[in-house]
């Protein structure tokens, strides 16, 4: 599933063409594509004939500012990307919603398993929706405040920070990461971490999604994440522990392991993480 530096690249790249540009029209082709707002037609209606002010991103979810008081919210999903497109390139299997701007060009949605979503909603329904923590690389709470909210907690630490309440963008993958290079392992009981292990977990954070997003994410094979100029994310050869189960650990030889917590699959060194 895209994580943040996915997310924010796409963010990135998506900005040119929509910030400052007017929605012609929009048109969802799949139902689930529109299923977080009341009726799917309330997006195609909600977005017609707005500005676009600027593409803001919090956690994993995209936000475009309309110039009305409504938020436009894209989420990938496990599969969803977008393409930058002329109206008259032919459309590829699986886009399930369009918007066309006054600049002519076209933004469309493809996402082959449908866990992703196009939603436009008014300022109560964007918070009754998007109940989230803080964003891991913008506004990461600091030590104490973190250390405050996993205080008394039982469960391992991995599955805490791929709760989106406590801290909003951390997927699977790049937790992994941080624990790795904070020296924690993903089944320590989040409440059971000492100050000084806080601390490096805390600072591990954002050096691990600045480099992914220089990288232009994560993408794990050919099927996965592409950004919308098509390309993958580079990621993936700089990682210490995921999906490196059996290999080395690149630090001191070890060979990584595999466990799953939480119905997620975890890699981490058991000599470099204790």
């Amino acid at each position: 599933m895209p994580e943040l530096p996915e997310v924010e690249t796409t963010r990135r790249l998506l900005a040119p063409y929509l910030e400052e540009r007017r929605i012609v029209e929009a048109e969802i082709r799949h139902p689930r594509t529109g299923r977080r707002n009341e009726n799917p037609q309330d997006v195609v209606d909600r977005l017609k004939g707005q500005l676009v002010h600027r593409l803001d991103r919090h956690g994993k979810f995209i936000l475009g500012r309309l110039e009305s008081e409504l938020t436009w919210v894209m989420h990938l999903g496990m599969s969803g990307r977008f393409l930058i497109v002329s109206p008259e390139d032919q459309e590829i299997a699986h886009t399930h919603f369009i918007a066309r701007t006054d600049r002519g060009d076209e933004i469309r949605f493809i996402d082959p398993r449908t866990f992703g979503f196009i939603a436009v909603f008014t300022p109560d329904e964007l918070e009754a929706e998007l109940r989230l923590g803080r964003d891991a690389f913008i506004d990461l709470p600091r030590t104490p405040q973190l250390a405050a909210r996993l205080n008394g907690r039982k469960a391992p630490i991995k599955s805490l920070l791929l709760d989106q309440r406590i801290v909003a963008g951390l997927g699977n993958i790049y937790a992994d990461e941080v624990l790795f290079r904070a020296g924690v392992r993903p089944t320590r009981r989040g409440g059971d971490l000492s100050g000084q292990e806080m601390t490096k977990v805390r600072k591990a954070i954002g050096p691990i999604l600045k480099a992914g997003i220089a990288a232009g994410g994560t993408s794990l094979s050919k099927s996965g994440y592409r950004s919308p100029e098509g390309r993958s994310g580079e990621y993936r050869r700089k990682l210490f522990v995921y999906g490196r189960e059996g290999d080395p650990c690149r630090r001191c030889g070890t060979p990584i392991e595999r466990l799953v917590i939480g119905g997620r699959s975890s890699f981490y060194c058991p000599d470099c993480q204790v």
